[in-house]
């Protein structure tokens, strides 16, 4: 088999859809959205080769979307657009600037795929090191789709980094749904996840980090973030250790549209920096590097909040901020 995409690092796969985000006015800004699509924006902004895995659509907002990555430098496994139409999501943020969404999403672009086709694209990658998919790719309805895919990237030997992001509200059946995510994060090598969604879980533990240590303890990951919203973010280790880090300065938040898809982006960056293994935390760890990723991550997720909708980041975005703004750390 030919390899494309020989300088591909990443590949990510999930939804791509347009949120229409609720204004004061009433009326709805469409902005283009979406965790896997918002990730993936994030890594090829931060300087990572990046291969979008699922289709986009012919319609306007496919094209929109479509544009939007090749901007940024995204390759696309699927560059021609399909027929299904794009997904959408509305979206409304509270006072505290934290969204609640709505989709709709049958017959749509980004689920007209599967797992061999996924699987194949991949295939066709060289140096191919790292696949990070999550959100609404954890529905039960699309597990055909991504389980054997997360089966195959694992058995291919690539770090698969799985972010749990739930959405309670839109799924009927929430117990199935607990179900679901609980097995697909079994493919992960690195699990990230908020305190809400350990919540959503309805893990053991009085603390989010005593969720969160229930959860990485019942999984074969090595490594698991843990966001803290404004309390910072966490790393926990197979091993056992646990660091904490935070940003000292109060910022301004507009809305906290992406700012875990940022994190995740900051995270896998300085992954990729430090060339970690995928059983990385299962031995221990230097709190060096531990900070690196943490501080990479939330000075992502800081920028992203300051933005309406998630406008990502650039590496010397990240890199300009790191450097201006004090950070606590611990562990």
């Amino acid at each position: 088999m030919s390899k494309i995409n020989s300088q591909v690092q990443v590949a990510t796969a999930g939804e791509a859809l347009i949120d229409l985000i609720a204004g004061s006015d009433g009326r709805f800004e469409p902005c283009l959205g979406g965790a896997v699509y918002n990730l993936t924006r994030a890594l090829a902004r931060q300087g990572i080769e990046t291969l979008y895995l699922n289709p986009l659509s012919r319609d306007r907002f496919g094209r929109q979307l479509a544009a939007a990555l090749a901007q940024d430098g995204v390759h696309l496994a699927v560059p021609e657009p399909v027929l299904p139409v794009t997904s959408l999501a509305v979206v409304n943020v509270d006072a505290n600037g934290h969204p609640a969404y709505a989709f709709y999403r049958e017959g749509v672009a980004d689920r007209a795929t599967s797992a061999a086709a996924m699987t194949q694209a991949c295939e066709e990658t060289e140096d191919l090191s790292l696949v990070c998919t999550g959100a609404l790719a954890l529905s039960p309805d699309d597990a055909d789709t991504y389980l054997p895919w997360l089966a195959s990237q694992r058995q291919a030997g690539r770090t698969v980094v799985i972010d749990a992001n739930l959405r309670p509200s839109v799924m009927p059946n929430l117990d199935l749904y607990r179900r679901h995510v609980l097995t697909a994060l079994q493919y992960a090598d690195v699990i990230k996840a908020s305190d809400e969604d350990l919540a959503t879980l309805d893990l053991p533990g009085d603390t989010a980090l005593g969720q969160a240590h229930q959860l990485l303890e019942h999984s074969r990951a090595s490594l698991m973030a843990l966001t803290l919203g404004s309390k910072g973010a966490a790393l926990l280790t197979r091993h056992g250790q646990v660091f904490q880090a935070s940003e000292i300065e109060l910022i301004t938040v507009v809305d906290t549209v992406g700012a875990g898809d940022c994190f995740l982006a900051g995270l896998v960056v300085a992954m990729l920096q430090h060339r970690l293994l995928a059983d990385w935390g299962s031995a221990p760890v230097s709190a060096a590097v531990a900070r690196d990723l943490l501080c990479s991550a939330i000075a992502s997720a800081s920028l992203c909040v300051m933005e309406r909708g998630c406008v990502p980041p650039t590496r010397s975005d990240v890199m300009d901020r790191l450097e201006t703004v004090a950070m606590s750390f611990e562990g």
